[in-house]
């Protein structure tokens, strides 16, 4: 197998140290790309969903009108910028001139940026990626979605579980939708793998009033407050 930039050869064990040394410093470079492309986006609400749901989906134009409510509170929507439930969060942010960007992942079978982006950075890996979701959002709405919606939402859960952020609310928006998914949490903390509190993490709804509300009761914006933001862009760090 031909080996390509943004692969990671788990079962090759170590590498020699040439090949780990240029491993790290791709790693780097994916990290400078997200930080300096994304540095200006502003407080960010980052949407999740699934890529194959079509314009047609109900939770496609759902998405579109909740996106659009979080766009008119000031914060600037992020996706993983493909099509789908992603498209759809950059759609409803476009069409009430809220900001849309986007944080697209490089795949072999390439997913191309949906056009209501405002701004993307493109990330070979999965992990930089979601350091980058983490470092600009101020809170998580997962959407139905698959195997990668499910890996951002329960990331988020481990890290406001164990302290490493705060003041994250996270919404699970679909109530029959993620029915199994609730019984499961709930079945962990009968279990006593999860405590009873960290249940209050999350929000599970249909009701867009009641994410925003939920938005705007725990969410506090303190980067659009600080003098770094005042700068201007660098263009040749990659800003705008």
């Amino acid at each position: 197998m031909s080996k390509k930039k943004g692969d990671i050869h788990f079962l090759e064990g170590p590498l020699n140290r040439w090949e780990e040394f240029k491993y790290m410093l791709d790693v780097f470079w994916d990290l400078f790309k997200g930080i300096r492309g994304l540095h200006f986006v502003g407080p960010c609400v980052t949407i999740f969903g699934s890529a194959r749901f079509s314009k047609e989906h109900m939770y496609y134009k759902i998405t579109e009108d909740l996106a659009a409510e979080i766009a008119k509170l000031g914060f600037t929507i992020m996706t993983g910028g493909g099509p789908g439930i992603m498209e759809a969060a950059n759609k409803g942010a476009r069409e009430v001139g809220g900001r849309s960007v986007g944080c697209n992942i490089v795949l072999p079978n390439e997913q191309l940026p949906n056009p209501y982006l405002d701004r993307h950075v493109d990330m070979d890996y999965f992990f930089t990626r979601k350091t980058m979701l983490i470092k600009y959002s101020y809170a998580f709405v997962v959407m139905p979605g698959g195997f990668g919606t499910m890996d951002e939402f329960f990331e988020a859960l481990t890290l406001i579980q164990t302290g490493k952020i705060t003041g994250f609310p996270i919404i699970l928006f679909g109530k029959s939708f993620h029915r199994h998914l609730v019984a499961f949490i709930e079945d962990l903390v009968i279990k006593g793998t999860i405590a009873e509190k960290d249940k209050d993490m999350i929000l599970v709804t249909d009701d867009i009033s009641e994410a925003i509300d939920h938005i705007k009761k725990n969410v506090v914006v303190k980067s659009i407050l600080r003098p770094h933001n005042l700068l201007k862009p660098i263009k040749w760090l990659g800003e705008s």
